[in-house]
């Protein structure tokens, strides 16, 4: 068996040791994805006095529906468009969330629990 020498074979292992002994750690970067948009204190308060107010346009519908509704649908979910006042009942949070963007694709709805709370959440 002959034995060639290649004149690169002795540089390439030299450069495969010092690529496998690299020991760089990886900079951990926190912050935001886009740190060039910001929201001012001022927005933040706008957006959240606009998410209240729609609660309390729907938090009314919930309440009258919620007695009835608890006999035959305990935690199932309940969509509702406060605009028309239709509702839309489900035991999937999402599908109920569906059957709404459905008939009212460019409405905002609100998911409440069926339940003594309205939570929609679960733990």
């Amino acid at each position: 068996m002959t034995n060639y020498a290649y004149p690169n074979q002795e540089v390439n292992f030299v450069l495969l040791l010092t690529m496998s002994n690299n020991n760089s750690e990886r900079v951990v970067r926190r912050g935001r994805v886009f740190p060039e948009i910001q929201s001012t204190e001022e927005e933040k308060a706008k957006h959240r006095a606009r998410q209240l107010e729609f609660y309390h346009r729907c938090w009314p519908i919930f309440q009258s529906l919620q007695p009835r509704l608890m006999k035959h649908y305990y935690g199932w979910y309940i969509a509702i468009e406060p605009d028309s006042g239709d509702y839309f009942i489900d035991p999937d949070q999402e599908v109920a969330s569906k059957k709404a963007r459905a008939k009212y694709p460019d409405k905002i709805h609100h998911i409440f629990g069926i339940n003594e709370t309205g939570v929609s959440g679960r733990i």
